[in-house]
């Protein structure tokens, strides 16, 4: 090691002297340069000169520098055979090719991903202390129930949302590490939700909800969607977009700490996801105007597809009414029913500001908005 390290500060044709008490130094020595590609000039017992060769820098010399054009931005298309190799990195020639599909700098990147990411770790949370569940059901039966109706479609539907960024992460090439770092915190966020939704709605009550064809069949079209700026748009800037008003709700109208925590708790995540697809698209946006029209036809097709089914499954629609209302009393459930429909006209408010900010104008961010689907996400 000391030796190679001495070669490594000298140019070819250079002499380097080597001593040393061994007496096999000139042996192994001498069969190590050959392979190195130094010549001998002189070889003693205990004492040797090498001429350092050209081959010793021949590795390097035939590395890519991984980076882009200026300092530690990623290069627009990183070649197939830098694969894994860390960004700044200097990439051996040679060796397998791996196949991203995610690939392209103007698909992905945004100036923003480390600091997104930073933020993103931050404010990681563990349910087991960021939580008291400690709660006891001090609320009607029939809210509990609610609440446990809204927790399953909660969970399916992040479920969906797990899924989505887990199958991109593994197509983005490794080059735009950030991205890559963010679609896999997306992924752990919804996993905790899952964990905390399902651990809430099992607080008081053994079985879960309904799950019906309809919210599934929306589910299904953003898990099969195969572009990723398409599914950026249809899941974080639309669907998280829109679960930020129903978590909002869900914590002015919970009935207990518990449940209020976790709504907290879980909108800040989605507000990042949200974040980060609005950074991306942007910059996309920018730099190839054209791209809205591609996500335009992104949300009529989704549309259009999801037509015959019922969205919004009824059990939910009347879950939410009834924990805002907080019981079954007529003028309760009339008040309960007004504040659903506000978080409807909110939500829509939500998604046209999204839209507006995209590039669309105020006329098709509107339009866009009303056929986004009735199941929210």
């Amino acid at each position: 090691m000391a030796i190679a390290h001495a070669i490594a500060q000298l140019a070819p044709g250079d002499e380097l002297e080597i001593r040393g008490s061994s007496p096999t130094l000139a042996i192994q020595l001498t069969a190590w340069a050959r392979v190195k590609g130094h010549a001998i000039v002189r070889e003693e017992e205990r004492r040797v000169i090498l001429r350092i060769g050209a081959a010793s820098q021949a590795r390097r010399r035939g590395a890519q520098h991984a980076v882009g054009d200026s300092g530690d931005q990623p290069a627009e298309r990183p070649p197939r055979h830098w694969g894994v190799a860390a960004r700044g990195a200097w990439v051996e020639a040679g060796g397998p090719e791996h196949d991203f599909a995610l690939d392209k700098k103007e698909e992905l990147w945004t100036a923003d991903a480390g600091a997104l990411y930073r933020a993103a770790a931050a404010a990681q949370w563990n349910p087991e202390t960021a939580i008291d569940w400690s709660v006891a059901q001090a609320h009607p039966d029939e809210v509990e129930d609610a609440l446990v109706q809204v927790l399953t479609y909660l969970i399916e539907n992040e479920t969906a949302a797990l899924l989505v960024p887990a199958r991109f992460a593994s197509q983005v090439h490794p080059h735009f590490r950030e991205i890559l770092q963010l679609l896999a915190l997306q992924a752990a966020d919804e996993a905790r939700h899952i964990e905390v939704f399902t651990r809430r709605a099992r607080l008081f009550r053994t079985e879960l909800g309904l799950s019906t064809v309809g919210g599934r069949a929306s589910l299904q079209s953003l898990v099969e969607e195969h572009d990723f700026s398409r599914a950026a748009l249809l899941l974080s800037v639309l669907g998280e977009g829109t679960f930020l008003n129903l978590l909002a709700f869900l914590r002015a109208h919970a009935p207990d700490p518990c449940t209020a925590q976790i709504m907290l708790l879980a909108a800040q995540d989605e507000a990042r996801h949200v974040a980060f697809a609005m950074a991306h698209l942007s910059e996309h946006v920018r730099a190839e105007p054209s791209v809205l029209a591609r996500l335009a036809v992104a949300v009529e097709q989704r549309h259009e597809a999801l037509r015959a089914t019922a969205g919004l499954n009824e059990e939910v629609f009347e879950a939410l009414i009834l924990l805002a209302a907080g019981s079954f009393e007529p003028e309760s459930v009339a008040r309960g029913h007004a504040a659903v429909v506000e978080l409807l006209q909110q939500m829509d408010t939500g998604r046209r500001a999204r839209l507006r900010r995209l590039g669309f104008d105020s006329e098709r961010a509107a339009a866009l908005s009303s056929l986004h689907t009735r199941n929210f996400m």
